[in-house]
């Protein structure tokens, strides 16, 4: 089995050292679904707080740039690419974040990050509406570059 890097020899939490790994690009990219009621998404243009999926949208983006400020053993990064993609569907809101850098590791947090803060910030901006709203099936969808290559999760329960 794999070692999980965040641990030293004695298990003790610890940030890893990037030092020696060359610059390459990566990209990465995840998603959240926020469920809501069909009567709240109707009433999501008349929202007087301002387009809550612009605002999600920003937030976003605004996340991955400071991902490392939030997981306590994430490298700070210089993301040279941030998006969000944030739709309306039948029964909610799917966002989708993508980010990209050229450095010594990877941009995975950045992009569930940005996900997960649009994801919330879609309920801060509709909470008034309905308390039961859901943020649901935050994940990985792929990743590009570095050691251990790319990743894409198989097309079976991914909704993206």
């Amino acid at each position: 089995m794999k070692k999980l890097s965040h641990y030293d020899d004695a298990g003790a939490a610890r940030m890893v050292d990037v030092s020696g790994k060359p610059d390459t690009k990566r990209t990465a990219s995840a998603q959240a679904f926020v469920r809501i009621r069909r009567a709240v998404l109707r009433k999501l243009p008349e929202n007087p707080k301002g387009n809550p999926l612009e605002i999600a949208r920003i937030a976003g983006i605004a996340a991955a740039k400071r991902t490392s400020e939030l997981i306590p053993l994430c490298h700070p990064l210089i993301v040279s690419h941030a998006d969000v993609d944030v739709r309306v569907e039948r029964d909610g809101v799917r966002i989708v974040a993508t980010a990209s850098t050229t450095g010594p590791t990877g941009v995975e947090m950045e992009a569930l990050t940005a996900a997960s803060v649009a994801a919330l910030t879609v309920y801060d901006m509709t909470k008034a509406l309905d308390k039961s709203i859901e943020i649901q099936d935050v994940y990985l969808i792929e990743k590009t570059g570095g050691k251990s290559g790319d990743f894409r999760r198989p097309a079976r329960g991914r909704k993206a």
